[in-house]
């Protein structure tokens, strides 16, 4: 089984054109980063974690030939803004791909793309099958998943842990009993948005004391924002332990 990053950026703090900043001018390709999305894959079964909105841009990159799975974190629309670009592979499998996400996820999709859940639709809409997370572990494209629930300051916002991997993106708190879910993981994804401090996300001395305080063997840390700076720099002030992830980064887990 592995893991690639499809993307490890954010809307957050989005670069204007002409910035001057070092990480928009950087020509290097790991500080080129795309919204957060994850590729599990696990004997030629493809499950997306995320689909934002430059998820088609992402599957081209990846050349993702197949989609099993979809399944959300949280509502926001860097994480679902891209639902509408899955529709290649439901027409092309001729199936309606799984989606899977919280009851309150699965209101807000029917808000944004009222034509996919209409009763009479028309052809070449995306074809999905809704399946709702309640916490309980789940099978989605023959992977288990466990869901970690975390807090994105006062949303609710699932994490995943899968085999002894452990996904979680939009997060600034989790709750003691769900860190027990993650105890034991050798590899710790983790989102690490800046150097300041923000009120939603983790800035990057939280997140290393997070890692630090649940030893996973390995720790990547995503939904970077450019505010973080520059992967080849912030890279040398992390432990050996703990990486920058990078867009088309792939783990063998």
């Amino acid at each position: 089984m592995k893991v690639s990053f499809l993307g490890t950026g954010t809307s957050q703090g989005v670069p204007v054109i002409n910035c001057s900043c070092p990480v928009c001018n950087s020509i290097d390709y790991r500080d080129k980063r795309l919204r957060t999305s994850l590729l599990v894959q696990n004997e030629g079964s493809n499950v997306v974690i995320d689909c934002g909105p430059d998820f088609r841009q992402q599957a081209l990159v990846q050349r993702i030939d197949r989609l099993d799975a979809v399944i959300f974190t949280h509502e926001h629309k860097d994480h679902v803004g891209g639902l509408d670009d899955i529709r290649p592979y439901s027409y092309q499998q001729r199936l309606d791909i799984p989606v899977y996400a919280s009851s309150r996820v699965i209101d807000h999709l029917r808000l944004e793309y009222p034509y996919i859940f209409t009763e009479t639709t028309y052809p070449g809409i995306p074809k999905i099958k809704i399946f709702e997370i309640d916490g309980r572990p789940f099978k989605a494209g023959g992977i288990d998943f466990v869901p970690i629930q975390v807090m994105h300051h006062k949303l609710p916002v699932w994490g995943y842990r899968i085999k002894d991997f452990t996904y979680i993106t939009d997060a600034n708190y989790i709750e003691k009993s769900e860190k027990q879910k993650i105890e034991g993981s050798k590899i710790l994804v983790l989102n690490a948005l800046q150097i300041d401090p923000h009120i939603s996300h983790f800035n990057l001395d939280e997140a290393i004391a997070l890692v630090t305080e649940l030893r996973p063997e390995r720790a990547y840390f995503t939904h970077i924002s450019h505010r973080l700076g520059l992967h080849q720099k912030i890279s040398k002030q992390l432990p050996e332990y703990i990486h920058l992830a990078y867009d088309g980064l792939t783990l063998d887990i």
